[in-house]
């Protein structure tokens, strides 16, 4: 008697218990062709369902509103959407065409979170998008957060949303506030900590509660290791602050902690080296540590140094230097070049240029190495 498996789940135990029993297949060949037939039949099978499934998912993202091209980015980023039941995929489709949410949001939450789908959404569905619109407090907001964050509606609500929404407003933070941090920094409910080395460091800033940077400090800090804070501090350090100057760098400019490590270093280098001004400097004006080096700085400093070999006037020297670098592009070349004849003139514009144009060294090689979470 030969047995023929009638799936592919009894064809596996049938050979698992052909691998612990050899006799029986040496005493029994026929039981090897048979079940090598059956392990055929059914991969045609199931080949057959696999074809059939991506047109069944197609359909439905479809009737959703994706066009063709939709499609394909969105089972281009989640493969595996391939293989959903299409039932449960219109179930969450239509969830969040009740939100407001449509095929382009799709699209842009994919490319976000491509396996956004495979979580559940339907759990506690009513009481998240009520607490949320609270938040945010409009729908229209609460979708914009959703297309930057789309796990807001993933993420366990009283496990995981109250608990920092609450820590946040116990550190003087209004729902307000919040709403646009959230906005600002969409990782900040998974990676808020607050110890109390964090609860010093923003006290070291003194910004105050009533102060415009305060929401910017509390989050940027709270969302940061403070392994990296350490490594921000030191790194200004070896310049010659104090760390008493350095957290009031921040509290004034927070986005000074998002800076990495080597910019700081290049800006401040140059800012030394170069322009030979103090260190507090960057203390009095941040945005020399936000200004690009290669495109900003080094050429205008580049064409005071052509201006004045040129012994043209204005020279860009002394307290004139920090006011040119900050000056907007438009208003440096009609105060520095375009007030010049115009021979004169055309010939700084095309050294000021030339001057922008170039690159830093071994750019084109140089790696992009991220450690963690840039902050």
């Amino acid at each position: 008697m030969v047995f023929k498996p009638r799936s592919l789940i009894q064809f596996r135990l049938f050979w698992s218990n052909l691998i612990s029993s050899p006799k029986t297949l040496v005493s029994n060949p026929r039981l090897l062709c048979a079940s090598a037939s059956a392990r055929t039949s059914d991969c045609e099978t199931l080949d057959e369902v696999d074809k059939e499934q991506p047109k069944a998912q197609a359909d439905v993202l479809k009737s959703w509103g994706c066009t063709d091209t939709e499609i394909s980015t969105i089972f281009k980023r989640q493969p595996s959407l391939r293989r959903n039941n299409p039932v449960i995929l219109e179930s969450k489709l239509n969830s969040l065409s009740s939100l407001g949410l449509g095929s382009s949001d799709l699209v842009k939450i994919l490319n976000c979170r491509p396996r956004f789908l495979n979580r559940k959404l339907e759990k506690s569905w009513d009481e998240r998008l009520l607490y949320l619109e609270g938040l945010f407090g409009s729908r229209e907001l609460l979708l914009r957060a959703i297309v930057r964050n789309p796990s807001l509606l993933t993420y366990n609500i009283q496990d995981k949303i109250k608990p920092i929404v609450e820590l946040y407003y116990e550190m003087g933070v209004g729902s307000r506030d919040l709403g646009m941090m959230l906005m600002s920094r969409p990782t900040l409910i998974p990676r808020t900590t607050l110890d109390d080395e964090k609860l010093e460091c923003i006290r070291k800033t003194r910004v105050s509660q009533g102060s415009k940077m305060y929401k910017y400090v509390i989050s940027l800090i709270a969302i940061s290791r403070m392994e990296t804070i350490r490594e921000k501090v030191a790194n200004f350090e070896k310049f010659g602050l104090f760390e008493d100057e350095i957290l009031g760098l921040f509290g004034r400019s927070p986005l000074v902690l998002t800076l990495s490590i080597d910019k700081v270093q290049r800006n401040m280098t140059f800012l030394l080296g170069t322009l030979k001004l103090p260190a507090s400097t960057a203390v009095h004006y941040p945005f020399l540590l936000f200004s690009n080096l290669e495109t900003w700085l080094k050429p205008r400093m580049l064409l005071a140094g052509k201006i004045h070999d040129m012994g043209l006037y204005p020279q860009i020297k002394g307290s004139a230097v920090v006011k040119a670098l900050r000056m907007a592009e438009k208003r440096f070349i009609e105060a520095h070049i375009k007030c010049h004849p115009d021979h004169i003139a055309q010939e700084l514009m095309a050294y000021y240029t030339s001057a922008k144009g170039v690159k830093r060294l071994a750019e084109s090689s140089r790696k992009n190495l991220h450690v963690g979470f840039p902050f």
